[in-house]
């Protein structure tokens, strides 16, 4: 096993099992034995739900809502297209590796079984449906050493595969840079599915300086840059950033995703206890 792979699992093993991480917590509502919430009868709704003292007092039909407390289906979904081969301080491949395995080993010590899928231009299985500490490593070691230059993302295309191959209600955590949030759509899919975001960037994709004259490739696409990267190019895709972000968080908030935001100069976990709180 590599070195920096082996690291990351140490770790993250180590800080998962000691860490206070609490029992299942879910958006996900179901038959379960913890009170939630009383809502208004809708057509449809079963009727055994009706709190008919409830509904009485207010004279018009009340049911109640649970907390599911069953077990949890959990589905890892890093996003590896070929932007993720980039990072100044180390590359988003690795952290998306680290967040993984972070989410892989909370998932076994809830005592959830959790599958995971690599998506980009397709959506692939990456592990089966597992409890194991051993899918946590098996995940891992894919996601580490996937070869994601040369890969586009096809966000349609992911999150209509996603509908189909999940059936059951899950909790769907996608992991990637999101830099294409015009093509992003995942109303259909929150309606069925909950889902989690993590946007994984580097400072300097949202804050270059200048660099003068280069040579770059494109690793999504491997078109060749040849030119001057100045102010006004750099302001200009400063502006195109912000715009991008503007219209991905506005779309995630309108689904009711969650979602948080981890640079590759960050530790990921304590963003994440905070965002699964």
């Amino acid at each position: 096993m590599k070195q920096n792979l082996k690291k990351i699992i140490i770790k993250t093993r180590r800080n998962i099992f000691s860490e206070i991480i609490g029992n299942n917590s879910s958006l996900l509502k179901g038959e379960g034995y913890d009170f939630l919430e009383l809502k208004e009868y809708e057509y449809g709704e079963d009727v055994k739900k009706i709190d008919w003292l409830i509904s009485a007092k207010f004279k018009k039909p009340f049911v109640k809502v649970f907390h599911a407390q069953k077990e949890l289906n959990i589905n890892i979904v890093p996003i590896l297209n070929g932007s993720v081969y980039f990072g100044s301080k180390r590359f988003k491949q690795e952290l998306i590796t680290e967040i993984c395995a972070i989410l892989g080993y909370s998932c076994i010590k809830q005592g959830d079984p959790f599958s995971s899928f690599i998506g980009n231009e397709t959506l692939e299985l990456c592990t089966k449906k597992s409890k194991r500490n051993f899918a946590v490593t098996k995940m891992s070691e894919k996601i580490f050493d996937y070869n994601a230059i040369g890969k586009e993302v096809d966000f349609k295309k992911l999150s209509d595969e996603l509908f189909k191959k999940i059936r059951k209600k899950s909790i769907i955590f996608l992991i990637g840079d999101f830099f294409d949030a015009k093509n992003i759509d995942f109303k259909l899919l929150g309606k069925k599915h909950e889902i989690v975001t993590i946007i994984v960037r580097d400072k300097f994709e949202e804050d270059p300086f200048e660099l003068g004259n280069v040579n770059l490739i494109d690793p999504s696409t491997n078109k060749v840059f040849d030119g001057n990267i100045n102010k006004s190019i750099i302001k200009e895709y400063k502006k195109r950033v912000k715009e991008n972000d503007h219209k991905l968080y506005e779309h995630f908030q309108k689904c009711g995703i969650k979602f948080t935001k981890i640079y590759t100069s960050e530790e990921p976990l304590p963003k994440l206890l905070r965002l699964m709180k």
